[in-house]
Order: structure tokens, then C-alpha cells, then sequence
């Protein structure tokens, strides 16, 4: 089997650690979406503008992704449409299949329902694709500590850029500050990471940011960036 040019080995994505961690978030994205071009998605969840304004400045060809639970708050989902718009850039919105919006999964098994909801429609999107590019910091919290700015995902057979790794809280705060980037609505609410409505809460000043996903559950992931999780499978019938 002959070896595709998009496809990296583990000494590649090495080198390329190397090369690119000390660039801008921009450089970054320059280089995979010139490598990668239209083979490249970016998911974004639009808690933020930040990743979508960063793609969408380096080209609006650059697709940016919304996935869609079909519970997502109405503020986030609005709150994407408005910055394509201010922005300009090509935005594409996803839903899961094979379960209709009104099935509250969450109700019986949160890692079930993000499987289905969440995990299932990025595979699918991500099929035929050779890159997928994040918004993953390791300031996000713990378990993100040691995020790479390029990785391989062996269960997607993607390779992944997270052009924003390092960025610390304040590299964040001045990015937005210096663009003048609107806040998605809930944040003014005491949403710090934002998700679906049945699993996300308000969080105190100064508390972990992730302390409002899935709040009293032993759960800081929805199994996007934790491929075990994508392995499950379920059955809405």
C-alpha cells in the first residue's frame, strides 16, 4: 500500500512538535491549512470566537465545525451564525444521526448520549479527512496538561493541530482584547466552558472553568479528544 503524502508518521508529527512549537497560533494554522488544505476540518464548540476568528483570519476557506448535539444552548448556536457572519468564513453545522432531538439520553448515560450526540458525527465527518484542528489548551485543566500542538490520533487516523496548546489564560484574554471579540452571551451568565444545557452550569469567580460540565459526575470529557470513549456504541431503538 503506497503512502499517502497527508499521512504523518510518529517521527513526522516529532519534527513537526519541534518546528512549530515555537510559532504563533497563526503560523501554525498557515502551515496545516497549507498542507493540509480542504482535507482539514476545525471543530469549534463556539464557547468562544477565538479558534473560528483564528482559522477564518489565516483564510475563510477554512471549514469550521459546530457540532450540534440538538442540546446545545440557543445562545451558542446563534452566537456562531453571528461571528461567520462578522467574520466571514465557511461554516458548517452538524447533527447526530439515528436519534431524534428528543431522546434525553443524558438522562441514563452522559458518556452514551456524548457518543452518540457528539463523538459519532465527528467520525463521521472526519472520514476521508487527514487533519482535524482543535482549540485544546493545556491550561484547560489537567488532563489536557501535556497537549501537543501536533498529535497523532491513531483511532481517527487523523493527525491533530492544536494551534493554541500553549497558550496560557492571559494569551487568551489579550487575543480577544486585541480583536475586539465578542463573548458568547452565557458567559456573562457564569458559563466558563460551555456545552450542552442538561450538563452544563454556571461556575464561582476563580473556580476550575471544566467544574460546570457534567457537575457531581466523575466526568471531565464528552470522549472527543478520549478515543475510548468513541469506541461505544448505541442502540436508540
Amino acid at each position: 500500500m503506497s503512502h499517502h503524502p497527508l499521512h504523518l508518521g510518529v517521527d513526522e508529527v516529532s519534527e513537526l512538535n519541534h518546528q512549530l512549537s515555537g510559532k504563533s497560533a497563526e503560523n501554525i494554522i498557515e502551515w496545516a491549512h497549507g498542507y493540509f488544505d480542504h482535507h482539514m476540518v476545525v471543530t469549534s464548540s463556539f464557547g468562544d470566537a477565538t479558534l473560528a476568528h483564528l482559522a477564518w483570519g489565516v483564510s475563510p476557506l477554512i471549514e469550521v465545525v459546530l457540532l450540534d448535539t440538538q442540546f446545545l444552548f440557543p445562545e451558542t448556536i446563534a452566537f456562531a451564525h453571528e461571528l461567520r457572519q462578522r467574520v466571514g468564513g465557511v461554516l458548517t453545522v452538524v447533527q447526530p444521526e439515528g436519534i431524534a432531538p428528543d431522546v434525553e439520553l443524558w438522562k441514563l448515560d452522559t458518556d452514551a448520549c456524548c457518543a452518540v450526540r457528539k463523538v459519532a458525527p465527528l467520525e463521521r465527518l472526519l472520514e476521508g479527512r487527514h487533519a482535524w484542528m482543535t482549540g485544546l489548551r493545556r491550561d484547560d485543566s489537567q488532563s489536557r496538561a501535556n497537549t501537543q500542538v501536533i498529535a497523532l490520533d491513531p483511532f481517527r487516523d487523523v493527525v491533530k493541530v492544536n494551534p493554541i496548546a500553549a497558550w496560557s489564560n492571559t494569551d487568551f484574554a489579550a487575543y480577544k482584547a486585541r480583536h475586539g471579540l465578542p463573548d458568547n452571551p452565557l458567559t456573562a451568565k457564569g458559563y466558563a466552558s460551555i456545552g450542552c444545557w442538561p450538563c452544563t452550569r454556571p461556575v464561582e469567580p476563580g473556580a476550575d472553568p471544566r467544574s460546570g460540565r457534567w457537575a457531581g459526575q466523575d466526568k471531565t470529557e464528552c470522549g472527543l479528544h478520549e478515543p475510548r470513549v468513541s469506541r461505544v456504541t448505541v442502540s436508540t431503538r
